[in-house]
């Protein structure tokens, strides 16, 4: 078995992303699975298909795509991806769509086909404070979920992906107002490996198969 997993780069003017250092610390073999690391532009359009790039390459069993969420306390995997697009800020090469559709012509939604209700159980089962998202934004990271679930379903049926959000790093907070949630890296890479192991664990998870909502 293969798992890619996906973090962004730095954004917004901060100097890490916990979404690719947290990738960067889980173990390259998880439960048997080989774990392909991928470093993704937070960009609208050359984030979603440099992952897609690497499915064509790689053939993974599982996508796996991290986001960072500053201003969540928990992490968040997401249960679906939305076809719009409305930047708060402009993405790292200065893009900002604002009110657009990602995929024209395409579904309204994507929802996740992994088993999302199991890794949130598998992580909180381990100290790690998890739940699940409804609701992925309208920036970079929905783009991600959406046209990754969009080209799994039009063009790789036997591949299953999804997204999941994580809080900023202890780190970033430093600069942030008083109160602004953070999570060390160790425990976020613990997360993302703990949700890879639900994945193994949970091929078939009902609750977490894919589909679309028109």
């Amino acid at each position: 078995m293969k798992i890619l997993v996906t973090g962004f780069d730095p954004f917004g003017g901060e100097k890490i992303n916990p979404a690719f250092e947290a990738v960067k610390l889980i173990p390259d073999c998880i439960e048997g699975a080989e774990i392909i690391k991928l470093e993704v532009p937070t960009v609208f359009k050359k984030g979603p298909q440099a992952t897609i790039d690497a499915i064509e390459k790689y053939h993974p069993d599982y996508v796996f795509c991290i986001g960072q969420a500053g201003g969540r306390s928990q992490i968040t995997p997401e249960f679906v991806g939305i076809n719009y697009a409305q930047a708060r800020i402009p993405d790292n090469d200065g893009d900002q769509p604002f009110n657009q559709p990602l995929v024209e012509g395409g579904p309204a939604a994507y929802f996740t086909q992994l088993p999302v209700y199991a890794m949130v159980e598998k992580m909180k089962e381990n100290g790690i404070p998890a739940s699940v998202s409804y609701t992925a934004g309208t920036y970079v990271c929905n783009a991600m979920l959406y046209c990754v679930l969009h080209a799994l379903n039009t063009k790789y049926p036997n591949i299953k992906g999804g997204f999941m959000h994580v809080p900023y790093g202890t780190s970033q907070t430093v600069n942030q107002p008083a109160g602004t949630p953070g999570m060390n890296l160790n425990d976020i890479a613990r997360g993302i490996e703990l949700s890879i192991e639900a994945i193994i664990e949970n091929p078939t998870d009902i609750m977490a198969q894919g589909g679309t909502t028109h």
